[in-house]
């Protein structure tokens, strides 16, 4: 496979055959997100698109996950969706699923039924990026999208069958914002009700230029955050992840049934030394 780089994915695709139906993120606006600030958005070329996914069809006949890039691939036409997915169930007579990035404006943008068509044809799991519940941090970091529209994204592809991974930024509102951003971030994700939820701890990398009052949170402070999070959240059916290097420590469990659990293990991770009180911590080897 020949791809156009930066290319991005989430942890849970490294095993997933992965095709770029667009180049970067239609977006792009982002203040936290270094992804795809060297790239121009442009979709791919329909016919080399096809002919790629023709020639690993027959390379790779045996396919069973494929995860389609860029960001928002959701962003698309049901039509050129429709038609893309129609291909890949064609040369691919293994495939169980199709995963993307998606936002919550783009999922809302369709019907219940287009969803619904795209679920029959193996799409599958919509990775969205919540980051905040709070609209202010959101509108600081210049993330064009809004918490109304993610909860009925979110709540509609579920409906429709399809599964959500959300992830949330630990860190993203600084320390000005940490508090509300902990308490509204549990509020949405209690609307929400996404099936997968993963936690990520905000990091400055090259590329990012926050909002001028941003304090970084410091490595404990991030902890806490995640503490007030799961404490106030109450989710019926959510596998539950805090394993990207960027944590402190790693953290997994199932809600409603590990909640006091992973509360037990985020009081002893807080009750000890080895987190940093005064800066963000370590910084990852990768993110």
């Amino acid at each position: 496979m020949k791809y156009i780089e930066p290319l991005f994915r989430p942890p849970a695709e490294a095993d997933s055959l992965i095709f770029q139906a667009a180049y970067g993120c239609p977006h792009n606006t982002c203040r936290f997100c270094g992804m795809y600030k060297t790239v121009k958005y442009r979709v791919r070329d329909r016919n080399e698109l096809m002919l790629e996914i023709a020639g690993a069809g027959r390379k790779y006949p045996e396919t069973q996950r494929i995860f389609l890039a860029d960001g928002d691939v959701m962003i698309f036409p049901f039509a050129e969706l429709r038609e893309i997915l129609i291909e890949l169930n064609r040369h691919f007579p293994s495939l169980s699923r199709v995963n993307i990035y998606a936002n919550g404006s783009s999922i809302i943008a369709k019907t219940p039924e287009e969803l619904q068509e795209l679920r029959r044809l193996k799409l599958n799991t919509l990775y969205v990026g919540l980051e905040s519940g709070d609209q202010e941090i959101l509108a600081l970091v210049n993330k064009q999208e809004t918490v109304l529209n993610m909860i009925s994204g979110v709540k509609l592809a579920q409906a429709c069958g399809l599964k959500c991974s959300v992830m949330i930024l630990l860190g993203l509102g600084g320390r000005q914002y940490s508090a509300s951003h902990s308490v509204k971030t549990a509020e949405t994700l209690n609307a929400m009700q996404p099936r997968l939820l993963s936690a990520l701890r905000f990091i400055e990398v090259p590329g990012c230029f926050m909002y001028d009052a941003y304090q970084t949170v410091t490595e404990y402070g991030a902890v806490g955050e995640l503490k007030e999070i799961i404490s106030s959240l109450e989710l019926h059916k959510t596998v539950f992840r805090a394993n990207h290097t960027s944590n402190p420590a790693p953290l997994a469990g199932r809600f409603p049934n590990d909640k006091q659990q992973l509360i037990a293990e985020l009081d002893y991770l807080l009750a000890g030394r080895t987190l940093d009180r005064e800066g963000p911590g370590r910084r990852p080897f990768f993110l």
